[in-house]
């Protein structure tokens, strides 16, 4: 029997993999653990770990590792508690694979452990870029070097993957496993989301707002986060509105929200189960932040995305994405273009460039029929990949 283990640190990363994990955990002639750490296992940041417990995926280990502060040292600490800890459970479950997913510290050590152990990794989501200078770019792209296989959303991805000297044979073109649970659900209505969350009056109709701090943007993420709330407010439009992730710049934002805690226009979060999530999603009028919800999912409703400021920068996008600096009348001239009957119109029969929602059993599939082993050792020499390849050949 083979056994995967799946590494999830935070809940953005394990609702894109969720799918995957659960066609995994069903299979009859697959072991698939989890590896839980970071911001599921925090009160403050929604506990996330009784959603996966829920779920009723099997978890190998749980590892507190969060270093819960605004400093730049904090990430850091955190993935090295996570390493130190995770390295003798991985070593003595030997698992057949190691999956990881996107750009954040855990999943650079995970590719360690995987390499220096041994064991086969396969990580998802890389090959994409950001302008915004935040460290998950780089990364995203070190990860890249260091895994034995790869799992990417576009073209494009694989294609950047082959520049930095990835040999093709190692990277599958799925689409992004994110839209496969996003595409199947079905909604519940706006009156019956206002009468399970308690709303007595407003939100018949609204929009979702995701912030999160960037580097570049650290010292003023707070003041980006005013303005978006102060334009909202201006314009009317009741709004949703999610705590921000870990990253440093994070307390000054949750301070920021404290003012407006009581403002009837607005509805703060920390975790909603993910019928309730989705269900709000699907009903907005728009996303408004810079979560890469706004760059992946909006699309497959579709509905129009503001990306604020520099993170999601450099990505390639749909049309429903339009981006705007961080002044409060680039984001009024933003929510009055994409609130516009004509933006509304140029988005019927959209296709999202990231997929149709059935990237999973492609996954799975590869999954099941592949040895991995086989990508353990990476012995090519970038300055001999072809040429041609560099040109979509």
């Amino acid at each position: 029997m083979k056994k995967i283990l799946g590494i999830t640190s935070i809940r953005s990363d394990y609702d894109l993999m969720s799918s995957l994990y659960r066609l995994l955990a069903d299979s009859t002639d697959i072991e698939f653990k989890l590896l839980v750490s970071g911001a599921h296992l925090s009160q403050i940041y929604g506990n996330s770990v009784d959603l996966i417990k829920n779920d009723g995926f099997d978890i190998l280990l749980t590892i507190e590792s969060l270093i819960d502060s605004d400093s730049r040292q904090s990430r850091l600490k955190t993935a090295s508690l996570f390493l130190q800890n995770a390295i003798d459970t991985v070593a003595f479950y030997q698992p057949d694979l190691i999956l990881l997913a996107g750009d954040r510290e855990d999943v650079i050590m995970g590719a360690l452990i995987g390499g220096f152990l041994e064991i086969p990794t396969l990580h998802f989501y890389g090959g994409d870029h950001t302008q915004d200078g935040h460290i998950d770019n780089p990364v995203r792209h070190a990860t890249s070097k260091l895994v034995s296989a790869h799992m990417v959303s576009h073209e494009e991805h694989r294609q950047r993957l082959i520049r930095i000297g990835e040999s093709p044979d190692r990277i599958f073109t799925i689409g992004s496993i994110a839209l496969d649970r996003f595409v199947q659900h079905s909604p519940i209505s706006k009156s019956e989301l206002r009468r399970t969350l308690g709303i007595q009056k407003g939100f018949k109709e609204f929009a979702l707002l995701i912030f999160h701090p960037v580097t570049e943007e650290q010292d003023s993420c707070h003041l980006i986060f005013r303005n978006i709330l102060n334009t909202l407010k201006r314009k009317g439009i009741h709004t949703f509105v999610s705590t921000p992730n870990t990253d440093p710049g994070n307390k000054k934002i949750l301070h920021e929200l404290e003012n407006y805690h009581q403002d009837p226009m607005f509805f703060f979060f920390k975790n909603f189960d993910r019928d309730t999530f989705l269900s709000i999603f699907k009903n907005s009028r728009f996303i408004i932040g810079n979560s890469s919800a706004g760059i992946l999912e909006s699309a497959s409703i579709p509905i129009p995305a503001i990306n604020i400021g520099l993170r999601q920068t450099g990505r390639k996008v749909n049309k429903n994405v339009i981006f705007c600096d961080t002044s409060e009348n680039s984001i009024l001239f933003s929510i009055e273009k994409v609130t516009s009957a004509s933006f509304s119109a140029s988005l019927t029969e959209m296709h999202n460039i990231y997929g149709n929602g059935d990237s999973a059993p492609k996954a799975f599939n590869i999954i099941k029929s592949l040895d991995f082993k086989r990508f353990l050792y990476k012995k090519e020499d970038p300055l001999q990949q072809s040429p041609e390849i560099f040109h979509g050949g």
